[in-house]
């Protein structure tokens, strides 16, 4: 078939990922059918269809998100700093293109306003063809979509947001200054008084050092900043996590401030409790050690 769309990453019928960012490991997934492959202006950008993970959106030969898995990293990147917030009412996602975020943050009925800024316009456009599940979060009333360069957009912003969750890729390529201090800088800015942000964090099992000058960058900017973490078997070492700081020193974001009832867990969610809230923050020995 000469109509069939090729990718390197994709040899015998499974798609392999490869990097340096985790040496001598790779997960791989096996492929149906590739969906769709550009070159956007910023990345590389396929999308296959797996036979066991549902529609898989990849970047930069790296995969951003599964169908079968995405709720656990959009629910606790989400939910861990909403509910670390007494009354969130407007909210930024930088990054999170797929729409996954926003889906999660309108779930909380006292927001009035959530605004994604996401620099690739074609991450928007192709996840909402092939990812409606997640892209749902763009129809939502609430919601409304900005297209351009985070660092910039949250330069017009100071004292504006309640919470706001950066949902990048990894620090090489497009999303490398979403991890330094400078950044971190400009969230601190644009929010208001007593405002959380969320933050996507790497792995202990795979970036130990970088997730200490992380928390040591966000401790040094925010009075309150700690590092949670959830499970999700495609990402490198089935676990990411996030930083979760806060401007009021007196919150500890480790216990939620605001919950969802039973009903709205059982309904709106299938990862993040009020439990997990807590539990995500106690650390393995090793990676306490390492962030003390």
């Amino acid at each position: 078939m000469s109509d069939e769309i090729v990718h390197p990453t994709i040899q015998d019928g499974w798609y392999r990922e490869i990097s340096d960012m985790w040496p001598g490991q790779a997960m791989t997934l096996k492929v149906e059918k590739v969906l769709h492959h550009e070159k956007s202006l910023y990345q590389d950008v396929l999308i296959f269809k797996s036979t066991d993970y549902g529609n898989v959106l990849v970047l930069d030969n790296v995969v951003q998100a599964t169908e079968r898995d995405e709720f656990s990293y959009q629910e606790m990147i989400t939910h861990l700093a909403m509910n670390s917030h007494p009354n969130p009412k407007k909210v930024l996602v930088i990054g999170g293109g797929d729409g996954g975020v926003l889906r999660e943050v309108v779930k909380h009925e006292c927001v009035e306003e959530a605004i994604l800024c996401d620099i690739d316009e074609a991450v928007i456009r192709l996840s909402k063809q092939y990812l409606p599940g997640m892209a749902v979060g763009f129809e939502h009333p609430k919601s409304k979509t900005h297209v351009g360069d985070g660092f910039k957009f949250l330069d017009d912003y100071k004292n504006t947001f309640d919470v706001i969750i950066t949902d990048s890729s990894d620090p090489e390529g497009p999303a490398e200054s979403l991890f330094q201090k400078p950044y971190f800088q400009l969230l601190h800015d644009a929010l208001r008084e007593g405002g959380v942000i969320t933050t996507q964090a790497e792995s202990p099992w795979l970036h130990l050092p970088l997730i200490a000058r992380l928390k040591k960058d966000c401790g040094e900017v925010f009075p309150v900043a700690e590092y949670a973490y959830t499970t999700i078997p495609t990402y490198p070492s089935g676990q990411i996590g996030f930083m979760v700081c806060c401007k009021d020193a007196n919150r500890n974001v480790k216990v939620p401030v605001r919950s969802f009832t039973k009903e709205e867990e059982d309904e709106k969610l299938r990862y993040y409790n009020s439990e997990i809230h807590k539990a995500s923050f106690v650390l393995p020995n090793f990676a306490k050690k390492a962030l003390e």
